[in-house]
């Protein structure tokens, strides 16, 4: 990707004494690293959205948790393991909708639970095993942006809702990765992020990484999705996803089922983006989509030097929705384009 220039979002210090992420919540307009060394800190990094994106969090747990058996003191492989699973489920409870927060804790303790060896070997067994977690996404998401790219045509206007780009993924991205891959090949597209209300990843991250990348960008507020859809401005919407049900439904951040229902009205094709550790095969529907809520402040005084709502008004904060998959034209993951019935398609790509 030498055209697109990045940040370092996530890295394990060389002898993993600590996890360095860039604080996503002081972008654009401070580029700051926070250094984490201990399990409280990581909780609320997770938790606050220092370091967010369903991808990312994933490659964050695998470090972490090989930062934290870097410190573990156990002097016992039962004694270790029990201390590392206890670490891990903690963590686990920072964010409840990313499935790849899960799925990366879980490969981490189960590593540990096949290799029960000396435990100076572990530890730096599972910094090589944090790695490679890294590694795989990374490919993935290059996979993602080559099955996604033929979908694009030229002088496509693309729309985006939140953040898929490097920050929230790493490497191209997932809803982003066909976009960077664009650029790459030469072909004029132009992006139309949404800001993304109540926290902004859209106006404040997809719009800054795609801009910085030298990409084509608009910002519109969330509501103004329609009204370029209506002068034919979109031809495709991109976005990403935090689970995939085995039936094709998704969550995504709150906002996405709206841009869904816009697309289908105005006939404009409606893809998710999104590696295997994305889908969860254990989750029938939607419906038994666990949904985040969050603080109802952040609607009414986060970004306001006074509130914008009165402290007695009831305030309602999902962080995401989900999107039925009725409403979606096809999945695109690092094994191809899945299209529907998604139930039946998902499970021969998989082979599940």
């Amino acid at each position: 990707m030498s055209q697109v220039k990045q940040l370092e979002v996530v890295k394990i210090k060389d002898d993993a004494s600590a996890v360095v992420i860039l604080d996503q919540t002081r972008l654009p307009d401070h580029e700051e690293y926070l250094t984490l060394t201990k399990e409280g800190e990581m909780w609320e990094a997770v938790k606050q959205l220092q370091v967010r994106g369903a991808p990312a969090i994933g490659v964050f747990a695998g470090y972490a948790m090989a930062v934290l058996a870097h410190y573990n003191e156990a002097d016992s492989y039962e004694a270790f393991q029990k201390e590392f699973d206890r670490q891990a489920d903690y963590l686990n409870t920072s964010r409840p909708t990313a499935v790849n927060l899960s799925w990366a804790l879980k490969r981490m303790k189960k590593f540990v639970a096949d290799h029960k060896e000396n435990l100076s070997d572990l530890k730096q067994d599972l910094i090589a095993e944090a790695k490679r977690i890294d590694a795989e996404n990374l490919e993935m998401n290059r996979k993602i942006a080559e099955y996604g790219v033929t979908l694009l045509h030229e002088g496509d206007g693309i729309l985006t809702h939140c953040n898929a780009g490097y920050l929230a993924c790493l490497g191209y991205g997932t809803a982003t990765a066909p976009m960077y891959m664009a650029q790459e090949k030469g072909m004029n597209i132009h992006v139309y992020s949404d800001e993304t209300r109540p926290l902004l990843q859209g106006a404040r991250l997809t719009s800054y990484e795609l801009y910085k990348a030298g990409i084509d960008v608009t910002s519109i507020c969330d509501n103004m999705a329609s009204i370029v859809m209506k002068q034919g401005k979109i031809q495709c919407v991109m976005v990403g996803c935090d689970r995939i049900a085995a039936n094709g439904d998704f969550a995504n951040k709150i906002g996405t089922s709206g841009v869904a229902i816009l697309a289908k009205h105005y006939g404009i094709p409606f893809y998710t983006l999104g590696p295997s550790s994305t889908i969860d095969f254990n989750t029938p529907t939607g419906d038994d989509i666990h949904i985040e809520m969050r603080d109802p402040e952040e609607i009414g005084t986060m970004w306001y030097k006074e509130p914008m709502i009165l402290p007695g008004i009831k305030k309602f904060n999902p962080s995401f929705d989900v999107t039925d998959h009725t409403l979606v034209t096809g999945i695109v993951t690092e094994r191809g384009i899945v299209y529907p019935p998604f139930r039946e398609n998902l499970k021969k790509l998989f082979n599940k």
